[in-house]
C-alpha cells in the first residue's frame, strides 16, 4: 500500500486515463507524471543542494500548479504553496518565511512580485521562453530524496483568520491516508471528474480534492473559484465530484436560481464550513449530495457529519477530540439547552475544541517552535475554535478564542448568534463579531450580505428576530452592517479581524443602530455609529 505522494505518482506512470482537463487541454496520468518528472529534474538542475530544497509556487488553479505539485514530490523536495491573495509586505514574509530558494509563478502572478526584496530566492516564470528551455534541456530525473510517510510533501500556510499565517509541514502520509477513503465512500474513479476550484495551494482542496483525484484514478479539472460560471464549469467538464471550504455555496446560492440547474452531472459535493441551510439548499437544487465535515489545516481534529446530526451541529468528533477549558484545563460539562433550545450553561459547556491525544497528524509549523508549543500545551492540541457538546456528544461551533464577547456583563459566543441570524431567509452570509460599547464591555455588531436581487428592511428584520425564541436580549446585534460582501481569506473564511478594525461603520455599505433595550433598528445618518 503506498504511504507517499510519490508512490501514488509513480504507480501511475503507465496509465492513460485522463489526468487533466483544462481549458481544451488534456492529459493522460501517463503525461502528468512525465511532465512532472521533466519538471523535477530541471529544477534540481538549478537548485543549491546545500540550502533546504524547498521551491514555492505563486500560481493558480493550472496545470502549472499540478505539475509543481507532483514534480516536489517525484523530485522529493518540499513545495510551499504560496498565497497568491497575499500582497506586498506579507507575500514578501511567506516566501522568506518557507525558505523558498526558488519561486515557480507566472504571467498572472509575476507582477505581484514587483518592488518585492527575495533576497536569495530565484524566480521562474513558467510562461517565458527561459522556463521552455530549462525544461527542454532537463535530463533524466535523479530525485533529492526518496521522501518516506512522515517526510514534510508541502509547506501549506494557514488561513490567517485570527493572525499572521504559518507554514504547516504537510507530511506525505496525508495523501494516501485520505484519498482511499474519500474515494471509496463516493465511488470516485476512472471516468470521474473532480472539479477542484478551492485553492491548490491549501490544505482543503489537497485533502478534499487532489486526493481523491490521485488515489481513485479520476481526472482534475482545476479552475478559479466563480459563483457566476460554477455550473458552466461543471457541465463543460462533465464534473461529477467536487469539494469546497468555507462560503462558496453560499455565494453559488445567492446566483438566481433557474428551472434547469439539477440538470447537470454533479454527484457529490464535499467539503467544510457550510451551513445547515445551504447544504440542504445547495443538494435540492443542483441534484447531488453535499457531505460536509470539519478540520483544520493543521489537520489534528477531525469531526464528521453523520445521519442524525442535528441541525447547527458539525458532527461527532473522533474519539480523541473533547471541550476543554483553557483556564481549567479540565473538559467542559455537557451543554444543556432550555425550552426555546437556547444555551442555557453558555460559561461553562462553551470551551476549546482540543485533540487529548496531543498533535495527531500535527507535524507542527516550519520553523517556528513557539508557535508549535502554542498549539501543543499540558500534551494536547489547542484548536483555536469554541465549541459546545451536547450530552449526546454532537459538537457545535460558537467561533474562535478571540469571538467573546462581554455584553452587560453577560459572555457570548459568536457561533450561536450567526446560526440564529441565518434563519432570516434574506440573509446569505453573516458575520457576528464584538465592538467597543459606549459605556462598558462589548457590543454585538453583525455584517451580512442579502441574497442576490432581494431586500431587507429594518422593520422586517426587527419582527423576524423577535420571531427567534432562543434569541437572547443581550445577543441581538446593537450594530448591523448591510454590506455587498465581506473580506474574506483565499479559502472563503470571513476575515473577522478587518471587520473588528472597521469598528461600527458601515463601510462601503448601509449601517443599522439599535438603541440599548430597544428592538428597533434605525439607519444611521452618517457611516458611524
Amino acid at each position: 500500500m503506498a504511504e507517499t505522494v510519490t508512490q501514488l505518482l509513480q504507480a501511475r506512470a503507465d496509465d492513460d486515463n485522463l489526468a487533466i482537463t483544462y481549458e481544451g487541454h488534456r492529459w493522460t496520468w501517463r503525461e502528468y507524471v512525465r511532465d512532472a518528472e521533466k519538471t523535477a529534474a530541471a529544477i534540481l538542475s538549478v537548485a543549491d543542494a546545500s540550502r533546504p530544497m524547498h521551491i514555492g509556487t505563486l500560481l493558480g488553479n493550472t496545470p502549472d500548479m499540478l505539475i509543481a505539485l507532483a514534480a516536489g514530490a517525484l523530485g522529493g523536495y518540499v513545495t510551499a504553496g504560496i498565497n497568491n491573495t497575499r500582497r506586498g509586505d506579507g507575500l514578501t514574509a511567506d516566501i522568506l518565511r518557507a525558505d523558498c530558494q526558488i519561486l515557480i509563478t507566472d504571467a498572472e502572478h509575476r507582477p505581484l512580485l514587483e518592488g518585492l526584496e527575495l533576497p536569495g530566492v530565484t524566480v521562474l516564470d513558467t510562461s517565458t521562453p527561459q522556463w521552455t528551455d530549462l525544461i527542454a534541456g532537463a535530463g533524466d530525473l535523479t530525485p533529492h530524496s526518496v521522501p518516506g510517510a512522515m517526510d514534510t510533501f508541502m509547506l501549506i500556510f494557514t488561513s490567517g483568520t485570527s493572525g499572521n499565517p504559518k507554514p504547516v509541514q504537510f507530511a506525505h502520509m496525508m495523501i494516501p491516508f485520505a484519498g482511499p477513503v474519500l474515494a471509496d465512500k463516493y465511488d470516485i474513479g476512472p471516468g470521474d471528474v473532480c472539479y477542484l476550484s478551492m485553492p491548490l495551494f491549501h490544505s482543503a482542496a489537497l485533502m478534499g480534492g487532489y486526493c481523491v483525484a490521485l488515489c481513485g484514478g479520476a481526472a482534475i479539472a482545476p479552475a478559479k473559484f466563480s459563483a457566476s460560471t460554477f455550473l458552466d464549469d461543471i457541465r463543460r467538464y462533465n464534473a461529477t465530484y467536487m469539494n469546497y471550504v468555507g462560503k462558496p455555496l453560499a455565494y453559488i446560492l445567492a446566483t438566481e436560481e433557474k428551472p434547469d440547474d439539477a440538470d447537470n452531472p454533479l454527484r457529490v459535493a464535499f467539503g467544510n464550513e457550510a451551513t445547515d441551510r445551504d447544504i440542504d439548499e445547495f443538494s435540492r437544487r443542483f441534484g447531488c449530495t453535499v457531505w460536509d465535515g470539519f478540520g483544520s489545516t493543521e489537520l489534528a481534529i477531525i469531526i464528521t457529519r453523520e445521519p442524525g446530526t442535528p441541525h447547527g451541529s458539525i458532527g461527532r468528533g473522533f474519539p480523541n477530540v473533547a471541550v476543554y477549558s483553557s483556564s481549567t484545563i479540565t473538559e467542559c460539562p455537557a451543554a444543556e439547552f432550555d425550552d426555546t433550545g437556547a444555551l442555557r450553561n453558555p460559561d461553562e459547556a462553551i470551551g476549546e475544541l482540543v485533540n487529548v491525544e496531543g498533535g495527531g497528524m500535527f507535524m507542527g509549523y516550519y520553523n517556528d517552535s513557539a508557535a508549535t508549543n502554542e498549539r501543543l500545551r499540558h500534551g494536547m492540541y489547542w484548536s483555536g475554535d469554541l465549541a459546545y457538546k451536547d450530552a449526546d456528544g454532537w459538537i457545535y461551533l460558537a467561533g474562535r478564542t478571540g469571538d467573546w464577547m462581554r455584553v452587560d456583563g453577560e459572555n457570548l459566543a459568536a457561533g450561536p448568534i450567526e446560526r440564529i441570524l441565518l434563519r432570516v431567509p434574506e440573509i446569505n452570509r453573516v458575520a457576528v463579531y464584538a465592538v467597543p460599547d459606549e459605556h462598558v464591555g462589548d457590543a454585538v455588531m453583525a455584517a451580512v450580505v442579502l441574497q442576490d436581487g432581494v431586500e431587507l428592511s429594518p422593520e422586517s428584520f426587527t419582527e423576524q428576530l423577535a420571531a427567534q425564541a432562543d434569541l437572547s436580549p443581550k445577543a441581538w446585534p446593537r450594530y448591523v452592517r448591510i454590506a455587498d460582501d465581506l473580506p474574506t481569506t483565499a479559502t472563503n473564511k470571513i476575515l473577522k479581524r478587518t471587520l473588528k478594525q472597521e469598528g461600527a461603520t458601515a463601510g462601503d455599505g448601509t449601517l443599522w443602530v439599535r438603541e440599548a433595550r430597544s428592538q428597533e433598528y434605525r439607519e444611521a445618518v452618517s457611516a458611524s455609529a
